[in-house]
């Protein structure tokens, strides 16, 4: 295996994507440039760099005289964001099932039991492990620019996977839905498998619709 040298820029991200995704840095808080980079021990400029890679991802905002924040949790996002899922990883599965391996169908079925070994642990272990989950499904789609758009869609909205995951009650349902999910994958049974993710998809959105709404968000 080839080892893989991470930048600054690229392990600040994740420091910083980490403390997005787990809570440690809330919704709305300020991401200070020099209090960020004295923090990490680095400079300001990998810390900038990130910060705009993290706005691309749509976990943090950058306001005029304000300067960089975490995102705000929206209903009125979970809407769209995840209904633009169900459309887009709907059709990167319609491409990708017939042409899936064995060997990536094993690899997804390792991750779903890695996702059941980590339930309940209060991390972000959880989100990982779906994200890629997902993306072994769509792997061999061959169409790059609807994995990329659904890629941004997916890293944007892990905040609320995890969200569901922990605390809508979305891990006593979601490996069960994987695992079928994975069966009609592995049937290469198209139309069953897009149909079965599409609700996947949306039955999330609607958990964590309710979860805000429960909590005035």
């Amino acid at each position: 295996m080839a080892i893989v040298h991470k930048t600054r820029t690229q392990l600040v991200v994740e420091v910083l994507r980490n403390k997005i995704l787990s809570g440690e840095i809330a919704a709305g808080e300020s991401l200070r440039q020099a209090a960020l980079a004295e923090e990490l021990n680095v400079s300001r400029i990998p810390v900038r760099e990130a910060l705009l890679q993290l706005e691309a991802e749509g976990l943090v905002n950058f306001e005029p005289h304000k300067g960089a924040t975490a995102t705000e949790l929206s209903a009125d996002q979970v809407d769209e964001i995840f209904e633009l899922r169900a459309l887009l990883e709907c059709e990167l599965l319609k491409y990708s099932i017939d042409d899936l391996t064995d060997e990536d169908i094993a690899e997804a079925e390792a991750l779903i039991q890695q996702m059941e070994e980590a339930t309940g642990h209060l991390d972000n272990a959880q989100g990982e492990l779906n994200y890629r989950f997902h993306n072994i499904l769509y792997c061999r789609a061959n169409r790059p620019h609807t994995a990329e758009l659904a890629d941004a869609l997916i890293k944007n909205s892990l905040r609320y996977v995890r969200m569901h995951l922990l605390l809508a009650g979305g891990e006593s349902t979601a490996q069960d839905e994987h695992k079928e999910l994975l069966r009609l994958c592995a049937e290469k049974q198209s139309e069953q498998a897009q149909a079965y993710l599409r609700e996947h998809i949306i039955s999330a959105k609607d958990d964590i619709k309710q979860l805000l709404r429960d909590n005035d968000l």
